[in-house]
């Protein structure tokens, strides 16, 4: 069973508040699904796309340091790219912020090639209720650590999702890493 990787601390608390201002510079969309599909009850929040900002490349290096030690040590997989963005997700409760669940792989050329999912938790814990990320790997779901800076890897086919945010607003840097077809 390929099981999530937590790694604490990824980013300092200095740094998640540097990403969520380089994230206001970029525009805001409302989140859509693979294929460009606008859903909100399957996904309601608001994304920035890092590579809409400037001044991010500290943010790829720290990201793809993270990929190389966690697939070397947990999941070898055959990667060989970004192909898209790291993007920065908002999930409001005033909106009723929430993703259900699914898998990252899907349609598209690009989608299909995802691999490894990587999720950095923004927000500090008590900026918000609710919106925990869980991820399912077998029949026991599993909650990612909510340390603001703490990262979670997991294979990208691996259904998760974001319960709904009661109270205030989580954020996340979310990257997806890609490689040739699972064989």
């Amino acid at each position: 069973m390929l099981t999530p990787k937590t790694v604490p601390a990824a980013f300092s608390p200095a740094e998640c508040d540097r990403i969520l201002a380089l994230a206001k510079t970029a525009p805001r969309r409302e989140a859509q699904l693979v294929g460009q599909q606008h859903d909100p009850s399957q996904r309601r929040a608001t994304l920035s796309w890092l590579d809409e900002a400037e001044e991010t490349g500290w943010v790829a290096d720290r990201l793809a340091d993270l990929v190389r030690v966690a697939n070397r040590e947990s999941f070898g997989f055959d990667l060989t790219e970004f192909a898209e963005s790291a993007q920065v997700a908002e999930y409001p409760a005033a909106t009723g912020g929430h993703f259900d669940w699914h898998a990252d792989i899907g349609e598209g050329p690009v989608a299909r090639r995802r691999k490894l999912t990587l999720v950095v938790q923004l927000s500090d814990p008590g900026a918000y209720a609710g919106g925990a990320l869980e991820i399912m790997p077998s029949a026991q779901v599993i909650a990612a650590p909510r340390e603001r800076g703490s990262a979670i890897l997991f294979p990208s086919f691996l259904l998760h999702r974001v319960t709904p945010v009661t109270e205030g607003t989580r954020a996340s840097l979310t990257q997806w890493v890609h490689g040739p077809a699972f064989r």
